[in-house]
């Protein structure tokens, strides 16, 4: 049954996604199926496709076929998980709240509806895997629970946001704020998350962390590709620092050698502001 004292708002769920044939279907299905048992407003979810080569595009298309409130939006180039999330977010002027979670069901439904729960408290809520209260089914391997650590140091070191957590794909964040800071969302790759909570906090809104559930998944894309990741994720967080910097005209020489590093690391280069304005359109 729909929790009593539920406010009506209409959510957007994005899923990003790249080729997640084999993981995607059980996800949609679970959160298709909780949030029509118990969720009392208007619940979509978007899978964001970028670059995919498999079969993800016809996985969801199935799933949509039995619940309606499933659409995708196929984007053929290789644009990044921040890329397609940056994409996603130019539909908030149509939902009250928009959010996003991973493709591999990491976030259970449960877990992302107490997010949700949340929102009076706060413009954007964050789920973190590094609270007390957090409960982890499935901890991540020790190389990548260490290189976290090492990135949440660089990050604080940076950007003083006292975020323990930045990188948990689990967020959900109001409408104006999205609206007020889509166009200084730059940055395509895992650092996305950064981008997104600075930008908020940059621009006065509130972020709350809260603790999360959480289960690590097998066949992580981060794991195979650990160190060229971890390199970029670095690239992108000195980059947008320098983006806040009164300096950032001055440093054009370095910025074009960092566009040449992200072309050598086979990465997302970060994004212009005329790429991705807000859509001038409305869903049903």
């Amino acid at each position: 049954m729909p929790r009593k004292n539920q406010r009506e708002k209409s959510v957007l769920l994005l899923i990003p996604a790249y080729n997640e044939e084999e993981r995607i279907e059980p996800t949609l299905r679970e959160y298709a199926t909780y949030y029509r048992a118990n969720y009392a407003g208007k619940f979509e979810i978007l899978v964001v496709l970028n670059g995919c080569t498999d079969n993800t595009l016809a996985v969801v298309e199935k799933v949509a076929r039995e619940f309606p409130e499933i659409s995708s939006d196929d984007i053929p180039l290789p644009i990044g998980k921040g890329g397609a999330l940056i994409e996603g977010l130019r539909l908030a002027p149509t939902v009250d709240l928009i959010g996003y979670v991973d493709a591999d069901g990491a976030t259970p439904p449960e877990a992302f509806h107490a997010l949700l729960d949340r929102m009076d408290e706060a413009h954007c809520v964050i789920g973190s895997r590094w609270l007390p209260e957090s409960v982890l089914h499935q901890v991540q391997p020790f190389f990548r629970r260490f290189a976290s650590r090492m990135f949440h140091v660089i990050v604080e070191l940076l950007f003083w946001m006292h975020i323990k957590d930045t990188q948990c794909p689990a967020k959900v964040i109001r409408r104006q704020a999205v609206e007020k800071v889509h166009d200084h969302l730059h940055i395509a790759d895992l650092s996305f998350d950064v981008n997104l909570i600075y930008s908020l906090k940059h621009a006065r809104f509130t972020v709350l962390e809260v603790p999360v559930e959480w289960t690590d998944k097998e066949g992580s894309k981060v794991s195979s590709s650990f160190f060229r990741s971890s390199l970029v994720m670095f690239l992108s967080v000195m980059r947008l620092r320098l983006y806040y910097s009164s300096l950032y005209r001055s440093f054009k020489p370095l910025r074009e050698v960092g566009d040449w590093l992200y072309l050598k690391l086979h990465a997302p280069p970060p994004r212009k502001s005329s790429e991705h304005s807000f859509r001038d359109q409305s869903r049903s």
